[in-house]
């Protein structure tokens, strides 16, 4: 129950933020847009669409996890509302639980706002310049594409978390260029991994070694180039990428109590 109550003031607190509304509206604007930019092409335009919005919900939805995610603690350090809520009742890693279950809260309505409009989108699409009626193929395509969308809430699960672990332990400005290198890092381990295998330097060999298996593997939950050429992907991969997921996501959460724990604030 302190966990429920924790988390559900602060999806409260977080829907408040103007930052929010102003990457929601964004991105639900390069969504409608992407209409536009599919009208350019030349029988690739659901695909186009369908590219655009989920690279939006990945993108914006990790830029609300980020922004809001690596203030979440130490705002309460710094306005000293820590004291009050630890001098309850309440465990250190009920406090972090139910912060990372708000922020989710507010990613997922956020999230569920954009596949309302992208379905929505290519609804109107399908209705102003296509045919309207729906084939076996689109019925599979528009399931690969729950599919994306799927993994892309788990990939910024993994995020959150990082922004919730770095909340704890720096500050919120350096903690977002934390967060985003990770982001950005996490979409090249493979990359890494392969340049530190082609190097003759046994140093640039293990540090990409090292950071290739400490870095989350973001590729992982990046299937939009399948997804818009409509390749199945099986459910083996599918499960192995929540799999990996979770068990990020528990490291993390894990690291980031471990952190609270050792905090000092009374």
């Amino acid at each position: 129950m302190i966990i429920k109550a924790i988390a559900l003031n602060t999806f409260k607190e977080a829907i408040r933020d103007k930052i929010l509304y102003n990457l929601l509206i964004f991105a639900l604007i390069m969504i409608t847009a992407s209409i536009l930019l599919g009208r350019l092409t030349i029988g690739q335009d659901q695909r186009v669409i369908k590219d655009i919005g989920l690279a939006s919900m990945s993108l914006f939805g990790m830029l609300i996890a980020t922004l809001v995610g690596t203030n979440l603690v130490h705002k309460e350090i710094r306005k000293k509302t820590i004291y009050t809520i630890l001098s309850k009742p309440i465990k250190r890693y009920e406090f972090i639980l139910g912060k990372y279950i708000g922020l989710l809260l507010t990613i997922g309505v956020n999230i569920l706002i954009m596949i309302v409009v992208l379905f929505t989108v290519l609804g109107l699409y399908k209705l102003l310049y296509a045919d309207k009626t729906y084939t076996a193929d689109e019925s599979i395509g528009y399931i690969f594409l729950l599919k994306a969308v799927l993994l892309i809430i788990f990939e910024l699960m993994i995020i959150t978390s990082i922004a919730i672990l770095f909340s704890t332990i720096s500050s919120p400005t350096l903690s977002v260029f934390f967060t985003l290198g990770i982001y950005v890092v996490g979409h090249l381990t493979v990359d890494l991994k392969e340049f530190g295998t082609a190097s003759k330097s046994e140093i640039i060999k293990n540090l990409s070694s090292v950071f290739y298996y400490l870095l989350p593997n973001l590729e992982n939950f990046n299937i939009r180039a399948e997804m818009v050429r409509d390749i199945n992907i099986n459910s083996q991969f599918i499960l192995y990428a929540i799999g990996y997921g979770i068990l990020y996501i528990a490291t993390m959460l894990l690291i980031s109590i471990l952190s609270m724990e050792k905090k000092e604030f009374m």
